[in-house]
Parts: structure tokens; C-alpha cells; sequence
């Protein structure tokens, strides 16, 4: 066969490492060798001896955000292979997580993870967030997580001196020792003569990082069986 689509461009080549790459801009590749986890439904290929098992609702655990109505369920990927994981053509990123690294994110956000990653879910400070969730996963240990993002994420420097407001919708993750908090934007008579749109933001305190995708939270799209 001829043509682009059959190119070294697109042409998946030999892996080279155990572990998680990134295959291109849009897809995780993971050389499994023993066991790993990942978004359930998020596999799109693989090839070798794998087995795939549901994994409760891992990440997300008992979370229910208002606007999907539903957790972020794991499944186990087991054996020995390799495997392709992508979330809706969104774009994909890997982030190393070193011993004394806490990483905070986004349940929606996480696409695998190496299983000597540990992680809990954590109360974000503040009721009231629709999109970005009361709850949010933090991840410690170490090793490996993909993550996907719509478009190309911001990462933000945060200091004491300057702390950031995120729009609770946009907001992927922050790194340790940084502390949050909701702020109101708007006065009660600006919100009832229809505002800005942004009458809520997520604050950062502290020193680190946090990240920011650059759109906002987009209505549930029903998964196709």
C-alpha cells in the first residue's frame, strides 16, 4: 500500500522502552509488563497477551460531578503487550511523578497511570464547583500519568505574591503546597443582570504550578456502544 496515510508519519514503530510514551500528539502508547491501569473504554488497539478487567469506579470513587452525572470508572490492563489508549482525539501529555511529588487533577483529565502511583480523593476547598468537580484526585509515589487535555494546556507559575484565579471549568491540576479557595467575582446585582460568565473562580495560594486547559467544560457527549 502507497500513499500518506501508510508513511513513517503515521506508521506506529518498534517500542523502544517498557512503560508509557507518548505515540503522538492525540495517543498514549503503553508497553505493558505485568500491569497498568487506565480509563475504562479509553483502549483503542492493542496487540500481545492482555487481559482488560473493570476496575470499580477507581479514580473517581463515589465522585458525582453535576455535569456528567458519573464517575470516572478504571480498568486493569494485565499480561504482557501493548497497548494504545486516546479520550475523543483530545490532546495527550505524560507527567513524572518523583517521590515527594503530589500532583492534583482533574478526574476528566486522567487517561493511565503506572500502578506504582498512588491515589486518593481529595475535597477541593469550597463547595459549589460545577464542572471541575467537588472532588479531585491526588497522585503521589512514583512513576508515570497520562493525562489528555482539550487543546494545549497552560501551565501557570503560582507564588505568594501572585496567586492565580482559574475558572473552575478550565482547571486540569495543581502541584503540592498549594492551597485553594472560591472567589466571587460578581456582586448579587451584576448576577442578576446576567454578569460576566464568570461569576465564580478556583484561587491558588502558594508555591507551584497549576494547569489550565484552554477551554471550559463542554456538555456530556453519550458514549456510543
Amino acid at each position: 500500500m502507497k500513499g500518506d496515510l501508510f508513511s513513517s508519519r503515521h506508521m506506529v514503530q518498534p517500542a523502544t522502552a517498557p512503560g508509557m510514551t507518548v505515540e503522538n500528539a492525540k495517543c498514549i502508547r503503553y508497553v505493558v509488563n505485568g500491569e497498568m491501569l487506565a480509563r475504562q473504554g479509553a483502549m483503542v488497539a492493542y496487540r500481545g497477551s492482555l487481559q482488560f478487567e473493570r476496575k470499580g469506579q477507581g479514580v473517581g470513587g463515589m465522585l458525582k460531578r453535576a455535569v456528567t452525572g458519573e464517575g470516572l470508572p478504571l480498568m486493569a490492563v494485565r499480561g504482557q503487550g501493548e497497548a494504545w489508549f486516546a479520550q475523543e482525539a483530545q490532546n495527550c501529555f505524560i507527567v513524572d511523578v518523583e517521590p515527594g511529588d503530589e500532583f492534583t487533577v482533574n478526574g476528566r483529565n486522567v487517561l493511565c497511570f503506572d500502578p506504582t502511583l498512588a491515589y486518593r480523593i481529595s475535597t477541593v476547598k469550597g463547595a459549589g464547583i460545577t464542572g471541575g468537580g467537588l472532588f479531585n484526585s491526588v497522585f503521589t509515589g512514583y512513576g508515570r500519568l497520562g493525562l489528555v487535555c482539550d487543546g494545549n494546556p497552560l501551565v501557570i507559575p503560582v507564588s505568594p505574591q501572585q496567586p492565580v484565579h482559574v475558572d473552575t471549568d478550565a482547571v486540569v491540576g495543581w502541584t503540592a503546597g498549594l492551597a485553594t479557595s472560591l472567589n466571587r467575582s460578581q456582586s448579587l446585582g451584576s448576577m442578576l443582570r446576567g454578569g460576566s460568565g464568570e461569576a465564580v473562580q478556583l484561587v491558588l495560594q502558594g508555591e507551584g504550578y497549576v494547569v489550565v486547559r484552554p477551554s471550559e467544560a463542554t456538555p456530556h457527549k453519550p458514549q456510543q456502544h
